[in-house]
C-alpha cells in the first residue's frame, strides 16, 4: 500500500514516467492493473474510486496506490473521520458527533476507540515529524488526554509542513496524516 496524491491523472502520468518509487526497496514502480472499485462516503454523499496498482521493477512487489483522502479498510474519507477526531478532542460526545456527521453511532465509536488505542504512537510520530519539519519547532503542550495530544500533534505537524512547503497546505491535516501513515492512521498495526 502506497499513499499518493488525489489527482488520478497526475498519478498515472508520474507512474508512466517512472517517477514513483517503491516504499520497500526504492525501485521504480510501473503500472500493473487496477485494484477493485470502491464506493466511499464523504461529507456530502459518495465518491467512487478505483485505485491504480503498481509493481516494483526492483523487488517485484505490488502496491495499491491509495489516494491521500482514503484510509485503509475505511468506507468514510479521512476528512470525515478527522472531523470526528477533532470534535472528540474538543469535548463532544460520540452521539453528538455521529448526529453531526450523519454516521451510525457505532461507526463513530469504532473510529474513536481505534484512534484512542493508537493515540500514543500517533502523538509520538507526529510530534517528531513536527520537530523535524518546523524551522522553529514548538511542540503542542500536553493536555489531560492522550487522545487530545495526538490530535494536536497531527494538526501541529500539518502546520509545520505547510509553513515549510506551501503545497502541503493544499491538503487537510487529515490527508497529510493519511499520507504520513501510509493510509493506516486507524490501523491496528501502526506503520
Amino acid at each position: 500500500m502506497l499513499t499518493v496524491e488525489a489527482d488520478a491523472a497526475r498519478v498515472e502520468t508520474r507512474l508512466q514516467a517512472g517517477e514513483i518509487e517503491c516504499p520497500d526497496c526504492g525501485g521504480v514502480l510501473a503500472p500493473w492493473g487496477w485494484a477493485r472499485h470502491r464506493v466511499l462516503r464523504d461529507a456530502n454523499g459518495v465518491v467512487r474510486v478505483r485505485p491504480r496498482r503498481a509493481r516494483c521493477s526492483g523487488c517485484g512487489g505490488s502496491h495499491v496506490l491509495l489516494p491521500v483522502f482514503v484510509l485503509v479498510r475505511r468506507v468514510d474519507l479521512v476528512d470525515v473521520i478527522g472531523a470526528a477526531l477533532l470534535a472528540k478532542a474538543a469535548g463532544s460526545g460520540v452521539r453528538a458527533i455521529a448526529a453531526r456527521l450523519g454516521r451510525p453511532v457505532e461507526t463513530v465509536r469504532g473510529w474513536l476507540r481505534r484512534f484512542e488505542q493508537q493515540a500514543e504512537h500517533v502523538r509520538v510520530y507526529f510530534t517528531v515529524l513536527l520537530v523535524d519539519t518546523a524551522p522553529d519547532p514548538v511542540p503542542p503542550t500536553a493536555s489531560a488526554s492522550r487522545f487530545t495530544d495526538a490530535v494536536a500533534a497531527v494538526v501541529g505537524a500539518w502546520r509545520a509542513a505547510a509553513s515549510r512547503w506551501p503545497d502541503v497546505g493544499k491538503v487537510s491535516p487529515w490527508q497529510m496524516a493519511s499520507a504520513a501513515s501510509r493510509g493506516r492512521l486507524l490501523s491496528p498495526i501502526w506503520p
